[in-house]
């Protein structure tokens, strides 16, 4: 395992040292977020020639429900070194339950079981927090997974709610925070299959495919291509992590805070960004594939 550390550390750092900075994309994305009426950041990685662009990149922002990936991470750590088993049927009971939004698995009746798989799908898929709160827990609570993703060379990627200590983060940041940069090393990690193995890696990412919520950046990938993707959405906080395997394929990250518009209409100010600077950084790597998408569902 300590190996297995020490190569995500020079995985990381080899971001920061070893590439080189795409300047025409960069810009169009520093037209794009011009005037936005909030702090927007926003990471790319050209994973076919090496190259970055980005915005405010070391900026800390709130995950929202990116924060899920991390979790993911620390959950596939229990069920690597045996603690838990991926097809094993777990009890829910009313302690359980978190009572906000239409969470799915808050609907179960307190000692009706449910596969683990089933909860980590229901975390991403759908963003359902009560059952992302349980794998929180059972991945050894968000100080276990801190020290995971600082061992990773994260230094900024945590989870704040219900983990001791990080009190005054979760009042400024709400349940994890991170950098564009921090979160899309770590996409890029499971894409190269550096979290625990090959297997894992591929399985998190599977599962990273399924996504429910896909009107805003996911929505402007065509819808042949495979894209593993996770959002994160609250008032103020507006943001999505993808990778895209396209013909030319690359990681794109896009966080904000502070955003004035506080909206959950589809013009939501920051997720029509999203929406533009999604397909912009499409195009820009994948120009021979036109693709109109069509009118969102109201």
């Amino acid at each position: 395992m300590k190996n297995l550390f020490l190569i995500a550390l020079i995985f990381v750092s080899s971001i920061s040292f070893a590439q080189k900075r795409d300047i025409k994309l960069e810009g169009k994305l520093k037209s794009l977020t011009e005037g936005f009426h909030g702090k927007m950041g926003v990471y790319v990685i050209d994973l076919k020639k090496n190259k970055i662009a980005s915005i405010n990149e070391d900026t800390i922002y709130p995950t929202a429900s990116i924060v899920k990936i991390p979790i993911l991470a620390g959950i596939m750590h229990k069920i690597h070194d045996g603690d838990l088993k991926f097809h094993q049927r777990m009890t829910y009971t009313d302690s359980l339950y978190y009572d906000e939004g239409d969470d799915i698995l808050a609907s179960f009746k307190s000692g009706q079981t449910i596969e683990l798989g089933r909860i980590i799908s229901l975390m991403l898929s759908y963003s359902d927090n009560c059952a992302s709160l349980w794998l929180q827990g059972l991945s050894g609570g968000g100080t276990v997974i801190n020290q995971y993703m600082d061992q990773l060379g994260l230094k900024n990627t945590r989870v704040n709610s219900r983990t001791p200590g990080r009190e005054n983060d979760r009042q400024v940041y709400g349940w994890g925070q991170t950098t564009p940069k921090e979160i899309a090393s770590l996409m890029k990690m499971i894409v190269d299959d550096k979290i625990i193995d090959r297997q894992y890696s591929e399985k998190m990412l599977r599962m990273m495919g399924r996504q429910f919520w896909d009107e805003v950046g996911l929505s402007q990938i065509p819808p042949n291509i495979f894209v593993a993707d996770k959002n994160g959405e609250v008032d103020q906080s507006r943001g999505e992590v993808m990778y895209v395997n396209a013909p030319h394929p690359y990681i794109f990250v896009v966080c904000s805070k502070e955003n004035e518009d506080t909206s959950w209409k589809n013009n939501n100010e920051a997720w029509v960004l999203i929406r533009k600077l999604s397909s912009t950084v499409f195009h820009h790597f994948n120009p021979r594939i036109s693709y109109d998408p069509p009118a969102l569902f109201q």
